[in-house]
């Protein structure tokens, strides 16, 4: 395992299909390309996590999304870029542009908009990335690089260090349609 606080390598492991560690606004994460089939059942197989469950999406801004939220009634984007940048994953109409290997089994696609300076770097360089807690299924979330590389050892690809945001806990999941918060 890679260590380091290197964006333009993390940016490249994720083009090459690897799995990258970063810092979120409330803890550790797991990211891939959401594009690549490969790289997610490799995050999945870390995770423990079944493909049917789906993954969240996080970006640097909202035109990043935008071949997720075609067809999205304007009151709802509009919703969306009031929101955004912050800790609130959004979970919207799944409108067939996203893989099926991110959307699981779910007729939704959640996303986020992060205003974590580490996150916005990354996604500058690399478009959207899945964006999950660093942890095995029914864990707690890692809160540290060291444990990460204990759990994960060699299996992650990099470890993009940095500082978690001060949220303290994995950001809210709400629906934009019924306006139900998940998480």
């Amino acid at each position: 395992m890679e260590k380091g606080g290197d964006l333009e390598f993390a940016a490249e492991t994720i083009e090459r299909q690897g799995v990258i560690a970063y810092p979120t606004e409330g803890v550790w994460g797991l990211g891939c390309d959401p594009y690549s089939e490969r790289a997610v059942h490799k995050l999945l197989t870390l995770k423990k996590r079944p493909v049917d469950k789906g993954l969240l999406l996080v970006a640097t801004h909202i035109g990043q999304f935008d071949p997720f939220l075609e067809g999205l009634e304007r009151k709802y984007y509009e919703e969306l870029d009031r929101a955004w940048p912050g800790p609130t994953s959004y979970l919207v109409p799944d409108n067939g542009f996203a893989p099926r290997w991110i959307i699981g089994t779910h007729k939704t696609l959640g996303l986020r908009i992060s205003d974590h300076s580490v996150i916005k770097a990354l996604c500058e360089l690399t478009g959207p990335l899945v964006s999950t807690s660093a942890n095995i299924s029914g864990s707690l979330p890692m809160s540290s690089a060291e444990e990460i590389k204990r759990v994960f050892s060699k299996e992650i690809d990099y470890v993009l260090h940095g500082e978690l945001g001060k949220l303290g806990r994995p950001t809210q999941i709400k629906n934009i349609l019924t306006g139900k918060v998940l998480r």
